[in-house]
């Protein structure tokens, strides 16, 4: 199977309109097919070039290094377009939106001009950051420890590995092996020395098209500059205010809010065209299941549960979009941020698993059968939702309405 995409000269989409049009273009050809192709289990390659080609991963490149440095906002609203068309393209390119973000702060350090000209010419960034076996998601084993010669070996093996189908890099959280509590960032190649992917291993029930199983790093030489030391990680309460996390969950949310309108907008041509009315809405004039007033009433509940999900989403995307605008981020603006876009993850592993669900209830029975494939949006929103727990959301909205208390600091992110 073709992991790496072939690079091109893809498009500088300058505006956010041209980048939003873009998106809904590419996600509409996504569509196309998503249902055969997510049962087939075929490999989403062929997808990820037509986003790279339409220069959508070059949108967050910043000015500096030759790309249109669009808001946080635009990028989001992008992702949660092309999961619209295929939820699985839409995780798969997540890490790529948060890497390329991340290492804006660099400047013209070493190793972002080198990433951010490969991503102007289609180059996507794949994630291999977590591990199993770890006491908490957030804990690392893998290590990196500099050679006298001045590169770095990189040893460990990372699962959840999602966008390392079809990377040209992947970035690879470690800890440094010789300074406790250090943490860094390494970029290597799939295709180098010591790097195997396995992502067939992925067996999860949704989101199978992303394949995202796992990356083994054994005696990975790594040059310095592709080596970003981080130091001791910040204090959740009292480090510096970041807005990196709420963008991070911003397109979490994301995925699962454009797989939910997906499957509001399948459920709803299915009932169109192919269901049945029921018998007693016969019996009271109703001739299509379309014009049953039940049915009418229940679209119209979980259309507004996605209008909700929708503004609120552009309403956290807003607020990191000004706390990125500001001179020196301030606690309030990142903490508004990070609970607001808490909010809309929340809600969103509530509402978009509903929405997923519900148009059961409308279908019928038929709207079961796997020719159809309508099920794979409910087993992808479901799989992806569980990236990290609501429940833990909540507490952070509940103290701060009672107590004012500002949600901590963390890369996970509430």
């Amino acid at each position: 199977m073709t992991l790496e995409l072939t690079q091109t000269t893809a498009p500088l989409l300058s505006t956010p309109a041209e980048a939003l049009a873009a998106a809904d273009a590419v996600a509409a050809d996504l569509a196309v097919g998503s249902a055969d192709r997510e049962r087939g289990g075929g490999t989403l390659v062929p997808q990820l070039r037509l986003v790279a080609d339409a220069g959508l991963l070059g949108v967050s490149v910043p000015v500096e290094h030759g790309g249109p440095g669009l808001p946080a906002s635009t990028i989001v609203e992008v992702l949660r377009r092309l999961s619209r068309g295929d939820g699985a393209v839409g995780q798969l390119l997540l890490s790529h939106f948060v890497v390329t973000q991340a290492i804006a702060g660099l400047g013209l350090t070493e190793p972002a001009p080198r990433i951010y000209a490969d991503v102007l010419t289609g180059a996507q960034i794949g994630n291999a950051t977590a591990e199993r076996g770890t006491t908490t998601a957030l804990d690392r084993a893998t290590t990196v420890s500099r050679r006298e010669d001045g590169t770095w070996l990189l040893d460990g093996t990372k699962y959840y590995a999602t966008g390392a189908l079809g990377a040209t890099w992947l970035a690879v959280a470690a800890v440094i092996a010789d300074r406790p509590g250090e943490t860094a960032t390494v970029f290597v190649r799939p295709e180098q020395s010591g790097v195997t992917l396995n992502l067939d291993v992925w067996s999860a029930f949704g989101q199978q098209g992303t394949k995202s199983g796992e990356v083994r790093l054994d005696g990975v030489v790594v040059e310095a500059d592709l080596v970003i030391e981080e130091g001791p990680v910040p204090d959740p309460v009292t480090g510096p205010p970041t807005v990196l996390g709420a963008f991070d969950q911003a397109l979490h949310a994301a995925v699962d809010i454009g797989i939910a309108r997906a499957a509001l907008e399948d459920g709803a041509e299915f009932v169109r065209t192919r269901a049945r009315p029921w018998k007693e809405a016969v019996d009271a004039g109703f001739e299509r299941a379309d014009r049953e007033p039940h049915v009418v009433r229940r679209f119209g509940e979980l259309t507004a549960r996605l209008y909700a999900l929708e503004a609120l989403l552009a309403s956290g995307t807003a607020i990191v979009d000004d706390g990125y605008a500001q001179a020196e981020l301030s606690r309030d603006t990142a903490a508004d941020a990070t609970l607001t876009v808490a909010a809309a993850k929340a809600l969103a592993q509530e509402y978009a698993v509903e929405i997923a669900s519900g148009v059961f209830e409308l279908t019928g029975a038929s709207g079961t059968d796997t020719a159809l494939n309508l099920d794979r949006h409910w087993r992808n929103v479901r799989t992806h939702s569980l990236h990290d727990p609501a429940r833990w959301k909540y507490v952070h909205l509940g103290n701060h309405t009672l107590h004012g208390t500002k949600p901590p600091r963390l890369g996970l992110v509430y």
